[in-house]
């Protein structure tokens, strides 16, 4: 029943103006909707409810990510709106930050104002 329903992501913030220029203005997301609890915003087809919490707990993984055609662009693209990619010591990034898995696929952390791990891969696919 659920596989055919549209997914809605939720990530919590602390301040809802912050996160309007950070989601909105800096990543660029589509925000259709604010009210004192949330900021309603669409990616790729998805919804996502920015929502207002008393206390933000940053947890050490990713909690929303993206899929890219073009990583270094985006990167690149994201930079240039004052974003600002995550170094591991334990991994070996690439000047932009981006790490390549086992697999081909490429990947980027980075942080929203509240410490939340967002990230952008660029799927290696077969063939």
């Amino acid at each position: 029943m659920l596989e055919s329903a549209a997914l809605v992501g939720f990530v919590g913030v602390s301040d809802l103006v912050r996160a309007r220029h950070f989601y909105g203005d800096q990543l660029g997301l589509s925000l259709r909707d604010e009210t004192p609890f949330a900021l309603v915003a669409e990616a790729g087809g998805t919804m996502l409810r920015i929502t207002a919490v008393d206390d933000v707990a940053p947890v050490p993984y990713t909690v929303l990510g993206w899929s890219v055609f073009d990583i270094d662009k985006t990167i690149d693209h994201l930079v240039s709106r004052g974003v600002t990619f995550t170094r591991y010591e334990a991994m070996n990034q690439d000047q932009r930050g981006v790490w390549t898995a086992p697999s081909g696929s490429r990947i980027a952390w980075f942080l929203d104002p509240d410490g939340n791990t967002l990230s952008l891969t660029e799927f290696a696919y077969p063939g």
